[in-house]
């Protein structure tokens, strides 16, 4: 242990501090882990969320015996907390982009949310020890939902949708790649 003697300059007195090397380590705080990015905090969010599902059905369902079916329950249940407007066929809205008046359609969740959904739940099953070939959220029957999902919502909405295509120049670069490395 110790001792220095430190002068105070304003009061002319002096006074004893004790450095100990088992206080200083005391006061440190053990090395935090960085900050999750947006995507990890969401994914463990959703994650959380889905296993908190799953204790609440009647009777209980356990992670080992979650299906697709489980899956497609959980995204419907979400639709109550959904806030894009879906219009009904019988709705004077139907496939009208910006309707002029409110409606009492109902509010769904919006394809993009359950598309980037299940992708973080489907990556968060495999690091929670889940093989890819029993992933319930890589099934077919959750993209042929999430597809009619999407185009359901298309029509409602009067916006087709496209997939996007790579622009021209984007093409020609990535052929000019290639063509340069065959010839190296």
């Amino acid at each position: 242990m110790s001792t220095a003697i430190v002068k105070d300059s304003a009061e002319g007195s002096s006074r004893s501090t004790t450095n100990n090397v088992n206080d200083q380590h005391q006061h440190q705080h053990p090395p935090q882990p960085p900050p999750l990015s947006r995507y990890e905090s969401q994914k463990r969010r959703d994650w959380n969320t889905f296993g908190q599902y799953l204790k609440n059905q009647r009777p209980p369902v356990s992670l080992s015996q979650c299906n697709c079916n489980h899956v497609l329950d959980f995204l419907r249940y979400l639709d109550q907390f959904g806030k894009t407007k879906v219009h009904l066929h019988g709705c004077v809205f139907f496939g009208q982009p910006d309707p002029p008046a409110p409606c009492t359609c109902p509010l769904r969740q919006a394809w993009g949310s359950l598309d980037a959904l299940i992708g973080r739940l489907r990556a968060a099953y495999e690091e929670h020890g889940g093989s890819p070939e029993t992933n319930p959220f890589g099934n077919g029957a959750i993209r042929v939902y999430l597809r009619e999902v999407r185009e359901c919502q298309a029509k409602a909405r009067g916006i087709p949708y496209k997939k996007k295509k790579k622009k021209k120049h984007q093409i020609k670069a990535i052929d000019e790649a290639k063509s340069s490395k065959q010839s190296t």
